[in-house]
């Protein structure tokens, strides 16, 4: 399963124009190899906490989802029943939001009734995420979404109690891909769900783990899993089945790139990055996991050099939010080198972020097959 470059000629013929890194000699179009191309590890992303919170939004893929463009598989009924007790977790948001507060000149205002939660459930490729994005734009405002690692960065900008305070108001937190990669952040997290199901907020989230499992294999104190299993209360598990719809019935992927073929096709792209696999992996450990998604804004295609298998553990969970922050932009992957299917060793996809790298796996291919 690895990865294909389309024709030169073609991708050059597609890309003719006044970027200047592409010309003709005499009635052939060439591409200018020696022309500057952009290199993620040149770039410097900042992101403010103010534009972290109004971030919290379905990435660019899902934003035109919606619960009638989600196609159930007739053959697993599991989707055809999420589908409709979101749909029905959706309506009971909306009708609470509309209920107006009760006031009285002598009456103290009542507290707010605890919010709930879903938890969509299953494998890679079934659809949680679309279901989760349909969810958030099926309900009023306030509203937030985001996956793990953006809300813990939040609490890290905002600190845990304004945090708590801008998102107290709102009627939904959606949290996409929920995994418990490091305590500290595990703690945070489950304070932060208590806290505004506390405040009224509901709760809505997917991962690949049942909640009452999650952490599993992974850490051994008993207070962490007690912090787990509180979590799980507050939420019903709703159970997604079914194969990975990115690779059905799709053929192998294709061969690596050569180093020559990816130049030239970022040579053809005036907003394509060019990048070594190595000095990629290096900036990566550099910047906070949050900054990824603004590293990658406005790039049209990810051109890599030189892959190689990661053996490393904090490297591989690095590459998994860029793959995720690519995938959510729709940007295609062209690579040389390894198979992108072998980006992650086996020995890693024996540890406790196995479901993790799987994922990642899954995207980075659908990527490789975009870029043709």
């Amino acid at each position: 399963m690895l990865l294909t470059s389309a024709p030169c000629a073609a991708v050059v013929a597609a890309s003719a124009g006044p970027s200047g890194r592409v010309g003709s000699l005499g009635s052939a179009l060439v591409t200018d190899l020696t022309a500057p191309v952009l290199r993620l590890v040149d770039r410097d992303p900042v992101v403010s906490p103010d534009e972290l919170v109004a971030a919290l939004v379905p990435p660019p893929r899902f934003a035109d989802v919606r619960f009638s463009t989600y196609r159930p598989a007739p053959d697993e009924p599991s989707q055809a029943r999420a589908l409709h007790e979101l749909a029905a977790f959706a309506q009971h948001i909306s009708d609470r939001a509309q209920k107006p507060a009760r006031k009285g000149l002598f009456r103290r205002a009542a507290a707010p009734a605890e919010g709930r939660g879903v938890y969509l459930d299953g494998g890679f490729g079934v659809g949680k995420t679309h279901l989760l994005a349909s969810l958030w734009h099926q309900v009023p405002g306030p509203k937030a979404y985001g996956t793990f690692v953006e809300y813990t960065q939040l609490v890290g900008a905002l600190g845990f109690a304004e945090t708590v305070r801008r998102l107290s108001g709102h009627t939904l937190l959606a949290v996409d891909e929920f995994e418990l990669d490091d305590p500290g952040d595990t703690m945070v997290m489950t304070r932060l769900l208590g806290a505004l199901a506390d405040a009224g907020v509901h709760l809505a989230a997917t991962s690949n783990t049942l909640p009452d499992k999650l952490g599993e294999g992974r850490f051994a104190a008993e207070d962490f899993r007690r912090e787990i299993h509180a979590l799980s209360a507050r939420f019903d598990t709703i159970r997604v089945d079914g194969p990975d719809y990115r690779h059905a019935g799709l053929a192998a992927a294709p061969a690596p790139s050569t180093d020559d073929e990816v130049r030239r096709r970022a040579a053809a792209d005036p907003a394509g990055t060019l990048d070594d696999f190595a000095d990629l992996s290096v900036r990566l450990a550099a910047l906070h996991p949050s900054r990824y998604g603004r590293l990658v804004d406005g790039v049209t295609g990810a051109h890599l050099l030189g892959v190689r298998s990661i053996t490393d553990q904090s490297v591989g969970l690095r590459w998994v939010v860029l793959i995720d922050r690519l995938y959510d932009r729709s940007i295609p992957v062209i690579a040389s080198g390894d198979p992108l299917d072998a980006l992650f060793t086996e020995e890693l996809l024996r540890s406790g972020y196995r479901k993790k790298y799987l994922r990642a796996t899954s995207r980075v291919l659908a990527l490789a097959r975009d870029a043709g």
